[in-house]
């Protein structure tokens, strides 16, 4: 079962940081990242969501040899505009009007968490929030201690 983590930072590079931490952490098999975004406010008024997955790229890799680059670019947007993987943009969209100037929150979807492994990797966020998750209340509680 899918699982979704929102966490806040007072400092973009923390958030990118997290992610980049994450994506490493499934490499050794501590979870399953479906998806994760990076929203930043860089000024009032104004948020940007860094999406982990390109789909233009996608298309560009596996279309490419079949048919050439300008067909696999144009399919990778088409699918990227016709489906909403992951984290619901809108969802992303509303949190991510909430973050202050100059911060970052991070939307975690994931699945096979090993939390008991993954813990004390992010103890070295200290300081970070914990927005919302769809955890057990009892994982909340260990992730918002760890944090």
């Amino acid at each position: 079962m899918s699982q979704l983590i929102v966490v806040g930072f007072d400092a973009e590079e923390d958030a990118f940081a997290l992610r980049k931490d994450l994506a490493a952490a499934q490499k050794e098999y501590l979870l399953r990242l479906e998806d994760a975004v990076v929203v930043t406010r860089p000024s009032a008024g104004e948020y940007q969501l860094h999406q982990a997955m390109n789909l233009t790229a996608i298309g560009l890799l596996f279309l490419a040899p079949l048919a050439g680059a300008a067909i696999g670019a144009a399919s990778g947007a088409l699918a990227g505009s016709a489906t909403d993987y992951g984290i619901n943009d809108d969802f992303i969209r509303e949190i991510g009007r909430t973050v202050p100037e100059g911060a970052a929150a991070v939307f975690i979807l994931a699945s096979n968490v090993n939390l008991d492994k993954l813990l004390p990797r992010l103890e070295r966020y200290a300081g970070a929030r914990v927005i919302r998750t769809s955890l057990s209340d009892t994982d909340e509680a260990r992730l918002r201690a760890a944090l």
